[in-house]
């Protein structure tokens, strides 16, 4: 833990921690709208109608922790921030190229003329699966110290395809939540599918991280250190075994419980980057950098920090307000 009596070194702290939950609250919030578009094409005209309502309200306002974060990463942390997007700069273009189509798409298709709007429903799809590979394929490389090999790449697809699947799986637990009906028993036997494709991609990058390093490896296999840190993939098996049970069950009489599955595979999500993020640190690239190596001066990350503790309140309030004022099921989305 940094010492607190000296700034120098738990600023750097402070700002990774907030960057990092920055990136947490998007893989989770903009996961799931992600998800609802990579599961388009199985559903027909009315049905994505319902889904785009079902995020509506949601997803720009997701799009923002993920601005937060990179806004962070590059005054907070300059040095990383050149290493880690030149290395990654194409993936990281057709992510914002993703991010472009998925906007402009999920605006047309509700103006649109019916023959033309099958056309934005198809680039609302494209623009969510190029978002989703290029964020796991990024995640791969990472994990990987952004080498650039064979292997490395290789390794970097899985995750990539792995990822996708996660976000339609929690997508698809999203919309048991927000729908009702055909729809919604659609959206469970979308979640017991890609329930499995999500397990692979943890199970890949939880078996491939300590294998990076020996430091990583030490830090999970050390003893004592092993056994407090056993309760976190205890749990995670737990949770998976819980929700599976549970998606065999639903939808429940009454439409109980309906928030579940969504509220657990947050929890796992949740688990899967705590064990990451504990993996990695106190390196913001891998093995290369360190948070305080990589850190602005004291006197600039004391400024950045008071816009911060304006910033984040109101973008947390903003959040908690709009998904408690459309609270309940999705309707259709309209432009009158």
């Amino acid at each position: 833990m940094p010492d607190f009596s000296n700034p120098a070194d738990w600023l750097p702290w402070a700002f990774a921690s907030l960057m990092g939950l920055s990136i947490l609250i998007y893989v989770v919030l903009d996961g799931f709208d992600l998800g609802v578009g990579l599961l388009f094409p199985m559903a027909d005209r009315i049905e994505q109608d319902r889904m785009i309502g079902s995020i509506g309200p949601f997803w720009d306002a997701n799009e923002t922790w993920l601005v937060l974060a990179v806004g962070l990463l590059l005054v907070a942390f300059p040095t990383a921030h050149g290493v880690i997007l030149s290395t990654l700069y194409l993936p990281v273009f057709v992510m914002l190229i993703g991010l472009i189509l998925r906007g402009v798409a999920f605006e047309f298709r509700a103006k649109a003329r019916d023959h033309h709007k099958a056309l934005w429903n198809r680039l609302f799809f494209v623009g969510s699966l190029m978002t989703a590979l290029s964020q796991g394929f990024m995640l791969g490389l990472y994990i990987m110290g952004l080498e650039k090999t064979l292997a490395t790449y290789a390794f970097a697809c899985l995750t990539a395809g792995s990822l996708a699947v996660g976000y339609s799986f929690i997508g698809s637990t999203w919309l048991i939540h927000k729908t009702e009906g055909a729809l919604q028993l659609k959206a469970v036997t979308w979640a017991r599918r890609s329930l499995w494709g999500a397990v692979i991609g943890v199970f890949a990058v939880s078996a491939a991280t300590p294998l990076v390093s020996d430091r990583i490896f030490g830090k999970w296999f050390a003893f004592p250190e092993i056994l407090w840190l056993a309760p976190l993939p205890l749990l995670s098996v737990s949770v998976l075994v819980l929700l599976w049970r549970l998606l065999q069950r639903m939808p429940m009489q009454d439409d109980r419980q309906n928030w579940l599955p969504f509220l657990m595979s947050t929890a796992l999500f949740v688990m899967a980057y705590l064990g990451l993020a504990y993996s990695f640190y106190p390196y913001v690239v891998p093995e290369k950098l360190t948070i305080y190596a990589a850190a602005a001066a004291p006197e600039s990350l004391w400024i950045i920090l008071v816009g911060a503790l304006c910033v984040v309140p109101v973008i947390i309030a903003y959040s908690v307000m709009a998904y408690f004022i459309f609270r309940g099921k999705a309707t259709d989305l309209r432009y009158e």
